[in-house]
């Protein structure tokens, strides 16, 4: 063969490997097999197919969102890891089918497999176009009928009296069992101290709600989008006292009031946060409350869907 075929062989070999590199770069939503609460990982890959490959992970440590300290493409899979608490937990995937498919393994021992989809892109946005229409009580005030576990195989350890809803410590988390895309929420609601809970926006976001008031603002601050998006404003009050939240959804795009204060302005969702268990992002999804957390009541958890 003469030389210069052979260097446009070898070109054109370097060229494919280096985009199937590239393949892996995006946002994928991952389905866990036999993750024990039924929860949806979520993994953000840059620079893959060049000299600096970097990524960000939902589902471990504690499922908040981190920076991956260790992340390769090498002969053609994904491999990323961590080490803490005494253990190594290390991720290998490769694509297949337009699909990546992966293996966690703790201390070289493989644990769970799992099967990545590419998050959607969702084109709307939050104008004027978008208006409410009549508001839906999710909690009746006497029983949780239209509530169901979130967990399979779990009860709704959860309590209706005098028209609050309370949960038992470490209830399962419960979801609504209608689904609904853009809308307005409105929430009343108490904790007790040192308590920690939160609502599922289409069962993929989580606000979050915890005893924070007056302590510094981090990813876990009450009024956040959990792990994801910071307050503004640390608006939370004090344990016991009643406390209002209201969230306007429309595609990714999200506000948050907090008692009354603006703790996040028309931010954009890039993915699903530690209590996703629904990860087909481009579909209508439920309210979730979370249970299992600490103690919570509700007296209010009113809907209204946004149509054009």
């Amino acid at each position: 063969m003469p030389v210069l075929s052979k260097t446009l062989l070898l070109l054109t070999l370097s060229v494919c490997a280096f985009g199937a590199d590239k393949d892996y770069n995006g946002r994928w939503n991952l389905t866990v097999k036999d993750e024990p609460r039924g929860r949806v990982w979520w993994i953000e890959v840059n620079g893959a197919g060049g000299s600096k490959i970097n990524g960000r992970f939902v589902g471990f440590p504690g499922g908040q969102m981190d920076n991956i300290p260790v992340i390769k493409v090498d002969h053609k899979e994904l491999h990323w890891s961590y080490e803490g608490g005494g253990k190594k937990l290390t991720y290998v995937a490769s694509i297949q089918g337009g699909k990546l498919i992966g293996t966690q393994s703790i201390d070289g021992k493989p644990t769970r497999t799992f099967v990545g989809e590419r998050a959607p892109e969702i084109r709307d946005r939050d104008d004027e176009r978008w208006k409410p229409t009549a508001p839906i009580e999710l909690f009746n005030g006497r029983d949780l009928e239209g509530w169901q576990p979130t967990f399979p195989g779990r009860g709704v350890d959860w309590s209706v009296k005098d028209g609050i809803t309370k949960n038992a410590f470490k209830a399962s988390d419960i979801r609504t069992a209608e689904t609904f895309w853009n809308f307005e929420l409105h929430a009343e609601y108490r904790y007790e101290k040192g308590s920690n809970s939160g609502i599922g926006l289409r069962g993929r976001y989580e606000v979050q709600i915890e005893d924070t008031a007056g302590l510094p603002i981090d990813g876990h601050s009450q009024g956040g989008i959990y792990s994801r998006l910071p307050p503004a404003v640390q608006a939370a009050k004090a344990a016991g006292e009643w406390q209002t939240l209201d969230v306007r959804l429309v595609g990714r795009i999200v506000t948050v009031k907090l008692n009354g204060q603006v703790t996040v302005d028309h931010k954009v969702i890039e993915g699903p946060t530690a209590m996703c268990f629904d990860p087909d992002e481009a579909m209508p999804g439920p309210i979730a409350v979370q249970g299992d957390h600490g103690v919570v009541e509700f007296r209010k958890l009113t809907i209204t869907p946004l149509s054009r």
